[in-house]
């Protein structure tokens, strides 16, 4: 949902870089978390400042404390999330793990992350033997998923595991 990448001032606001289409909506919401679930990000204050946002974070009081935090990466709880209705929708967390198998179900790997640089959502592969890869998460390249059974079928372009 967003990462706090930096500090503003000496009495401890953070600045946070949302990956949300609406990231007013992650101050009014359940606290932000760590990636354990366990850490609670509670926002007292949290404001635009031109294209990330300046926050103050409960118990985070001087600018050492918030220095600490640079580099946090925050969740909404997966409880506090809505269910996916829509077809071909997906959280990206429940598409880590997966493994992706060919139309011949032959194992390709399995996906490490859900990366997008800005051309849209890329599955990082790890095949059994070598180095991760990336493959554009669409249709054509992905034309099954099933979350259920943590699989899915990928079509891995001509070369690409040569």
């Amino acid at each position: 949902m967003a990462e706090i990448v930096g500090v503003h001032g000496i009495r401890g606001f953070v600045k946070v870089k949302a990956f949300t289409e609406n990231p007013g909506l992650l101050a009014e919401g359940p606290p932000l978390c760590d990636s354990t679930g366990e850490k609670t990000f509670p926002f007292l204050s949290f404001q635009q400042h031109g294209n990330i946002f300046l926050a103050q974070v409960e118990g985070v009081s001087d600018r050492n404390a918030a220095e600490k935090l640079r580099g946090t990466k925050l969740y909404a709880p997966r409880a506090a999330l809505p269910e996916i209705t829509a077809k071909n929708t997906y959280y990206h967390s429940d598409l880590v793990g997966i493994t992706a198998y060919n139309d011949k179900r032959e194992v390709i790997g399995r996906v490490l992350a859900v990366a997008n640089f800005g051309a849209g959502d890329l599955l990082e592969i790890k095949p059994p033997k070598g180095n991760s890869f990336y493959l554009p998460f669409t249709g054509k390249v992905v034309p099954h998923v099933d979350v259920a059974k943590k699989e899915m079928t990928v079509e891995v372009p001509h070369g690409l595991l040569d």
